[in-house]
């Protein structure tokens, strides 16, 4: 088992939009097989993109509403229909804000052999789909806030209250 340190917001891997996966080989399935430990290993965690262990590739794994995998190069769909909920990130950690999304997602990519794989989901599954997908664009979810609520994050993540390894001893 391989957990990986997740990147913490202020590291640039975060805000570079990632490169599409090309070649469907042993190091490719090593970084799914290392998302999924990092995801697995500790509780609450819905999902891991690349970017937050450093890669630069379009991969991310979830874990939500009773459905786990990957999903590498994926493009969404999205329903007009929102959701208002809490949301957080692993790379902003302790951390959570009210966060519109789409209620309902279909993410279309491949799996890590390259073959076609569609992934369907409301509610919380569609939030997890949108938000693993945005890492690989480059985006926190932070930024899809808006208003107080968009002012009041930035200015809890410039002061620094959220529970970074640094502030843990």
């Amino acid at each position: 088992m391989t957990m990986r340190p997740i990147r913490i917001i202020g590291d640039p891997v975060l805000r570079t939009p990632c490169e599409p996966v090309t070649t469907f080989d042993t190091e490719l399935r090593a970084l799914v097989t290392d998302l999924m430990d990092t995801l697995l290993g500790a509780p609450g965690r819905a999902g891991v993109a690349a970017p937050q262990i450093g890669v630069s590739a379009q991969v991310f794994v979830y874990d939500a509403d009773g459905h786990r995998g990957h999903l590498i190069n994926p493009t969404l769909e999205l329903s007009e229909e929102r959701q208002d909920d809490e949301e957080g990130c692993l790379s902003i950690p302790g951390l959570y804000f009210p966060t519109q999304r789409a209620l309902h997602a279909t993410a279309r990519g491949v799996d890590q052999h390259g073959e076609p794989l569609t992934i369907a989901g409301s509610g919380f599954l569609a939030r997890a789909l949108q938000h693993e997908t945005d890492h690989l664009l480059g985006k926190l979810y932070v930024d899809t806030l808006s208003g107080d609520t968009r002012r009041r994050a930035l200015r809890e993540i410039r002061a620094g209250r959220f529970d970074s390894p640094s502030r843990r001893r």
